[in-house]
């Protein structure tokens, strides 16, 4: 019999099928990955072509919106300082920052991170979908607020433990910074909850911890080179260092059916 007739398959099976080359999160935290420093940046370059412009875009809204939220609350802040200095107490020192205006200013950088922190994951979540060959658009910065307070949380315990690790001479603070580098995209991708994801990123890293130092410490040459002619090379050496982040990712825990329909 023809198969002319038959149903045509979903591009969701093809994309599922295509993932499973990949890693997954028991893999990865048993270190069984696929990872080389050269063999990511050469495929984050490939897949750069045909997707800067989209990357590039979305980095623009995501800057808007920052600038936006960091001059509201820079007036806020304004607003607060004037009114003490006009409220100020006969005797005080001029200019003196009081206890309450330091706790103000602590609680609109945590507002602005809580703001911001979802922006930051929707461009990482591009080069994610990236790595896979899924559809991305500029838009896409803006869909993870419904992650907000996770991410916020995960954001604040992984501060609190860096810091640790760094009053316990440096060290552990250092190891820490690069082994919770996955933890964000984990707690959206996976749905970890936020030490579930702080932990399986640092299981997994802690195998290929010096590779992975490796790696962001060549993006971030990288990005600083490209910044000096005018800053022209950024139009590449942004979305390569986005998708490249993708790319580990993908090899470390694999990518979710869910996320490729999005």
């Amino acid at each position: 019999m023809s198969n002319a007739y038959q149903t045509p398959e979903s591009n969701l099976v093809n994309e599922s099928q295509s993932t499973q080359d990949y890693g997954s999160v028991d893999k990865a935290i048993r270190g069984e990955y696929e990872f080389s420093i050269g063999a990511v940046l050469s495929e984050a370059w490939e897949k750069t072509y045909g997707s800067k412009w989209v990357i590039q875009l979305s980095f623009f809204f995501y800057f808007i919106v920052a600038i936006g939220v960091m001059m509201a609350l820079g007036a806020v802040t304004a607003s607060f300082m004037i009114a003490g200095d006009v409220g100020a107490v006969p005797g005080e020192i001029p200019g003196e920052m009081p206890v309450d205006m330091v706790f103000m200013q602590i609680f609109i950088q945590l507002g602005m991170n809580l703001i911001i922190l979802p922006m930051v994951m929707g461009l990482l979540m591009i080069g994610i979908r990236r790595s896979v060959d899924a559809p991305i658009s500029a838009t896409m910065v803006f869909k993870q607020f419904s992650k907000m307070i996770p991410l916020f949380i995960t954001m604040l315990l992984m501060y609190i433990m860096v810091f640790i690790g760094f009053l316990l001479l440096v060290i552990p603070g250092i190891y820490l910074m690069v082994a919770y580098y996955m933890a964000m995209p984990l707690v959206v991708e996976k749905g970890m909850n936020p030490w579930q994801a702080l932990e399986t990123s640092r299981k997994a890293i802690t195998h290929r911890w010096f590779s992975v130092f490796g790696l962001f410490i060549i993006l971030m040459i990288i990005i600083t080179i490209s910044m000096l002619p005018l800053g022209i090379g950024l139009i590449w050496t942004m979305p390569m260092m986005l998708i490249a982040y993708g790319i580990l990712y993908r090899n470390m825990f694999g990518v979710e059916v869910a996320t490729i329909a999005e």
